[in-house]
């Protein structure tokens, strides 16, 4: 299998349709339908997922992370570019397909 092209800020990630989350004490639990397969988010990642399923863009999700985190905005965004390629590697999230 080719590899896939890792995300940027100018991605825009979509959710798996074939998963199922659910909150628990601020952390997220997610289901691989297909693969039976479970993935956890402490809170931070969880924030994280939340923010993707209502932006989308990784740009607005960084720049809403940086004003609720205290951390230097270039480790907020290696982070975030990190969590989105485990979660695509995981086949729970997917980079759309630019329009370029």
């Amino acid at each position: 299998m080719a590899p896939m092209s890792r995300p940027t800020l100018a991605s825009r990630v979509t959710l798996n349709s074939d998963i199922a989350f659910r909150e628990l004490d601020g952390e997220l639990v997610i289901l691989n339908l297909e693969t039976g397969i479970y993935f956890g988010l402490d809170p931070v990642g969880a924030r994280t997922w939340t923010l993707i399923e209502h932006h989308g863009s990784l740009g607005a999700v960084l720049e809403v992370l940086c004003s609720e985190y205290d951390a230097p905005p270039a480790v907020l965004e290696r982070d975030l570019l990190e969590l989105v390629d485990q979660l695509c590697a995981k086949g729970l999230t997917r980079v759309a397909a630019s329009s370029a």
